[in-house]
């Protein structure tokens, strides 16, 4: 060997052959050699702390067996980072912090999960995943109604597979953050890094990703994301509050995609799981609830079980810190107070200019104000329109949101909505797709 380099290049091959070409061009191919001390100490560089934390905990073995076949001998290696960008700063710390837990729930696992009809063949799918990532279903496609234990399902796989694969990187990213970060990252320039981060999971869980509809750029990215994973035997699990085909604006390459593997739906528990529900959340609170008011919350509350859950807090909080026992009668009011607290929230102005500024990649303040270029004009329009069919708002009170315009500005950009969308189903889908969202 001439250099140092040489070296390197030599160890390179070695790990080459024994991992898989996307890890490989991940990891390694991207390490420049710094210097080799007294024959027996080697400092690299790594392009990020991100990279640097993964090669340290996976690959530090491999590349020391690497060097000893190609010199002989037995080397201490020192990864360095010569220089880190803000945002590669940010990445490590967004992995340190493990993103993998939505909200470090600890009653989300599969011991807490109420199995009944309604949910069995979803439970035992991600059963399934968990036991042998990549290796069963991939991708794992759970839709159902809000409320019905989707997010529970999810973040039950990934705690078991943590449990089960200490090494592995675990992404859990609600479908919102991923086109909120993407479209950070393009204004930023840091692309790569975003990319970089989904793309070195080893298990990659995606919530809501009805919320992709009608978004070009995400669904581009996400596009990518999902086959560099697929292809690299990554494991990949969706949550959806629709099946695939019911995402009108869903680009028939995804929708394909996301039945490659196993789609499986959740549906509202019959009474006896409701029943158990109920048990299930007093055990855990430590609440000695009477069978006649687990049944009759069961009874009233049909559909949802954040509301089944949330009126044994109700009756557990009157516990804690009134001493009032629960009883029926006081089980009337908790549900009466969940009933009101749980309505969906009215639609909201802001919401609605927030998911069609994600859908058009087009910022809240210009959708509002007064550029005319044709993509801000179009987005202007779709949300003139949703606010019109989705609030019922007046044409003054709609144009005092958009910079004051007035009456005859409203009706215009309505009547030109309506003659495309006759014209467009592209659009007349996107449309759907986004008051979907918005009332979701």
């Amino acid at each position: 060997m001439d250099s140092f380099k040489d070296v390197l290049e030599a160890a390179q091959m070695y790990c080459k052959a024994q991992m898989a070409e996307p890890t490989y061009n991940l990891y390694i191919d991207g390490l420049e050699p710094i210097s080799f001390e007294d024959s027996s100490h080697i400092t690299l560089s790594v392009r990020n702390d991100f990279i640097c934390k993964i090669v340290t905990d996976r690959y530090l073995g491999l590349l020391k067996e690497a060097f000893k076949s190609v010199l002989g001998f037995d080397v201490d290696i020192t990864l360095v980072v010569p220089s880190t960008p803000p945002h590669e700063v940010v990445l490590a710390q967004q992995y340190e912090a493990n993103p993998a837990s939505p909200q470090g729930n600890y009653e989300f696992t599969f011991e807490n999960f109420i199995k009944g009809p309604s949910n069995q063949f979803a439970y035992a799918a991600a059963q399934a995943v968990a036991a042998n990532p990549s290796g069963a279903y991939n991708p794992l496609f759970i839709y159902g109604g809000s409320g019905l234990g989707k997010t529970h399902l999810l973040t039950a796989i990934q705690t078991e597979i943590k449990r089960t694969h200490p090494d592995f990187v675990i992404m859990y990213v609600t479908c919102e953050q991923f086109t909120n970060e993407l479209i950070a990252a393009i204004r930023a320039g840091s692309t790569e890094d975003f990319r970089m981060k989904y793309r070195v999971a080893d298990l990659l869980l995606v919530d809501d990703i009805q919320f992709i509809a009608g978004k070009e750029s995400t669904q581009e990215e996400f596009f990518h994301t999902f086959n560099s994973l697929h292809d690299a035997h990554k494991q990949i699990v969706i949550a959806s509050d629709r099946p695939a085909k019911e995402i009108k604006s869903l680009e028939e390459r995804l929708r394909t995609r996301f039945e490659w593997g196993l789609t499986a739906d959740v549906q509202p528990p019959d009474f006896e799981t409701r029943v158990a529900i109920v048990k299930r959340k007093a055990e855990l609170l430590h609440l000695d609830l009477p069978e006649d008011v687990a049944e009759f919350i069961a009874n009233h509350l049909k559909n949802n079980i954040r509301q089944l859950e949330g009126a044994v807090k109700k009756l557990n909080a009157y516990y804690m810190l009134e001493g009032i026992q629960p009883v029926i009668s006081v089980a009337q009011n908790a549900i009466k107070d969940i009933l009101n607290e749980t309505q969906p929230v009215p639609v909201t102005i802001e919401k609605i200019i927030g998911e069609v500024s994600r859908t058009f990649n087009v910022s809240p303040a210009d959708i509002r104000g007064t550029k005319r270029n044709a993509n801000v004009a179009s987005a202007r329009r779709v949300a003139i329109y949703i606010l019109r069919e989705v609030t019922g708002m007046s044409m003054e009170e709609i144009g005092r949101e958009f910079s004051g315009r007035d009456h005859s500005t409203i009706v215009y950009s309505l009547k030109t909505m309506e003659r495309d969308m006759k014209n467009d189903q592209h659009l007349r889908e996107t449309v759907s797709d986004i008051i979907k969202n918005v009332k979701a």
